[in-house]
């Protein structure tokens, strides 16, 4: 019996192996490893566990890039729903700080975005998260609109719903796209184009 109850403290815990897992993914695509290439027997051996214990935490590989994306998603739209919640007295300041805000948050995590969007294109799961995720962030600036709309600053013509839904594709796709192609000497220029966009689309 003691030496159960020794092998069962020095067995890692849920959230050790959790963390093994993520940290593995996140090298595996930081060396430029596809995730679809990444197999489970790799990502368990890069975090020095079985392969059955890869499947006591986590189901299948979708499961795990969802939870190795999450905190870098959730980053990634409270930087401009902040903007969103916030007093837009500031004009296009504002929205340029948020979207230097996403650039910067981007930048820290590219590979496991677009790993994540990737993957969303052919895995109902994946597909499932991000556009949940999504949704909920059309919904803050669909409620916003609503809102500035009510109190007259905004034109009566604007479609709230169909323009949240614009302004959070073309925001996180411009950011992607730009993150890949450019530097991060050109983000405060993509951040001030960004802004300049938001903003007329809104107010203008």
């Amino acid at each position: 019996m003691p030496s159960v109850t020794r092998a069962s403290r020095n067995r890692p815990k849920r959230e050790e192996i959790v963390r093994r897992l993520v940290e593995a993914v996140e090298n595996e695509l930081g060396r430029g490893t596809p995730y679809t290439e990444l197999s489970v027997l790799r990502i368990a051996e890069q975090a020095q566990i079985a392969r059955s214990t890869f499947y006591l935490h986590f189901p299948d590989k979708s499961r795990l890039l969802i939870a190795v994306a999450d905190q870098a998603v959730q980053g990634l739209f409270d930087a401009a729903a902040h903007w969103w919640s916030a007093d837009h007295g500031d004009g296009p300041a504002g929205v340029e700080r948020a979207m230097r805000e996403m650039l910067t948050h981007y930048r820290a995590h590219p590979r496991v975005l677009r790993a994540l969007a990737e993957v969303s294109y052919y895995d109902e799961e994946v597909a499932a998260y991000w556009l949940d995720k999504v949704a909920g962030f059309v919904e803050v600036e669909q409620r916003r609109l609503e809102d500035e709309q009510r109190a007259g600053r905004v034109s009566a013509d604007l479609d709230p719903k169909n323009t949240a839904r614009l302004l959070a594709g073309m925001v996180e796709r411009t950011i992607s796209l730009h993150c890949h192609i450019a530097g991060p000497d050109e983000d405060p220029a993509m951040a001030r184009a960004l802004a300049r966009s938001i903003w007329l689309t809104v107010y203008g």
